[in-house]
């Protein structure tokens, strides 16, 4: 994440909850609609998890994520 978004990110979470969700709210209402009508059912994505899920060797692990920060 750029500097400038971890900047914003952290000042975000300093928000009462309530302004955080407001922000959140506000954000999503400047993305297209497209990018949020993702489904479960959408062939695409089954495939990619399909792919994903066979390929055991290319998975890293939740902590070795974290790791790399």
């Amino acid at each position: 994440m750029p500097d400038s978004a971890n900047v914003l990110f952290e000042a975000a979470r300093q928000l009462p909850e309530e302004e955080r969700l407001s922000l959140v709210s506000r954000i999503l209402d400047t993305l297209p609609v497209d990018d949020l009508t993702a489904s479960i059912d959408d062939p695409d994505l089954l495939l990619e998890l399909e792919r994903r899920f066979a390929d055991s060797e290319g998975a890293i692990s939740w902590s070795a994520l974290q790791a790399e920060g």
